[in-house]
């Protein structure tokens, strides 16, 4: 795939190969979805053959407000925060995590492992450091965890009225540091969720967090969190960039409506049973599922795929039922 701007130099990151001053796309506060920059040249030249590898170039801004910056070459999830990071000039690890078409922290719009063709990027960037002591007065705490796909894991959801809720310095889209001194970046989200539900009922805990930088219109309330069993679109553009931890990332048809369902209600279960929301998790646990024929040929091909997991067997044989019930209409 192409480079980019990874050999370019330093002193010349921002010129007008890479950034651009709201050109033609949305402005950063909740414009509407940049288009996707074509291949073929200017007017009067000849289109590209058509067995061409398209070059595809996405726009991004920063969520508090930036120019407007162009990136392509990437194949994951650190490689795009990087590419990202050349752009504005800062370290990728500064980068929290990304929405799709708006600036809001909105975790309906997180970016996870696919991409529209069509979307706009924005990145969320580390902002304020906090320290937070929290009771444990129940067992559950009320807040859904989810990660970046590159080291942190931050809060997608907190719970009316649950702990977490009655802690107003805690926000969704909190970065989680470190659980009593104990630090979890670089850790998945279901480990992180493991550790908070293993806490002993009845103590305090402390937790570092870290807030998203905000401009001053950019300051949300607490209830833009995602909300559970939401319908909202894995991606908006007509196809989607699908970015893979090994080998090149591939251009891919959007999911079907059966997916789409069967992947909604994986991802409900998952937040039922362990404390996180992942579109991907739920998507990949779909693709296993779809072919196989019986729950047996479905728990092999699991564990052999997503094995790290350990998900117990009243779980596995709950997602066979969302599959099987999405494949005969019944959600």
């Amino acid at each position: 795939m192409p480079l980019g701007l990874k050999n370019r130099r330093k002193n010349k990151a921002r010129d007008s190969s890479t950034l651009v001053d709201n050109e033609g796309g949305p402005a950063w506060r909740g414009a509407s979805p940049g288009a996707l920059s074509p291949s073929a040249g200017g007017p009067g030249l000849p289109a590209p053959p058509p067995h061409a590898r398209p070059k595809l170039v996405f726009h991004t801004q920063l969520a508090h407000g930036s120019p407007t910056g162009r990136i392509e070459g990437f194949s994951n999830v650190r490689e795009l925060y990087a590419k990202i990071g050349e752009v504005f000039e800062i370290p990728a690890s500064e980068i929290l995590f990304c929405t799709l078409n708006t600036h809001r922290i909105d975790m309906d719009k997180l970016l996870g492992g696919q991409i529209g063709l069509e979307d706009f990027i924005f990145a969320h960037t580390k902002g304020l450091k906090k320290e937070v002591d929290v009771f444990k007065a129940e067992d559950a705490l009320g807040l859904t965890i989810t990660d970046n796909g590159a080291g942190f894991a931050f809060i997608k959801r907190i719970k009316d009225n649950s702990i977490i809720d009655r802690v107003k310095v805690i926000l969704i889209g909190d970065h989680i540091e470190s659980i009593n001194g104990q630090d979890v970046v670089g850790c998945r989200h279901y480990e992180v969720a493991k550790m908070l539900k293993e806490l002993p009922k009845g103590q305090t805990f402390t937790m570092k967090l870290v807030e998203t930088t905000k401009a001053f219109e950019g300051i949300e309330p607490r209830s833009r969190g995602g909300r559970p069993g939401g319908n909202s679109k894995i991606s908006t553009g007509r196809g989607t960039l699908r970015l893979r931890s090994k080998g090149p990332a591939t251009v891919e048809e959007l999911p079907t409506e059966f997916e789409e369902k069967a992947i909604g209600k994986v991802d409900d279960l998952l937040e039922n049973y362990m404390g996180i929301r992942d579109t991907e998790l739920a998507a990949t646990m779909v693709e296993v599922g779809k072919d196989k024929k019986n729950p047996d040929e479905f728990a092999v091909a699991l564990d052999e795929a997503l094995g790290d997991f350990a998900f117990p067997d009243e779980f596995v044989f709950d997602i066979w039922g969302a599959i099987g019930d999405a494949k005969k209409g019944r959600l």
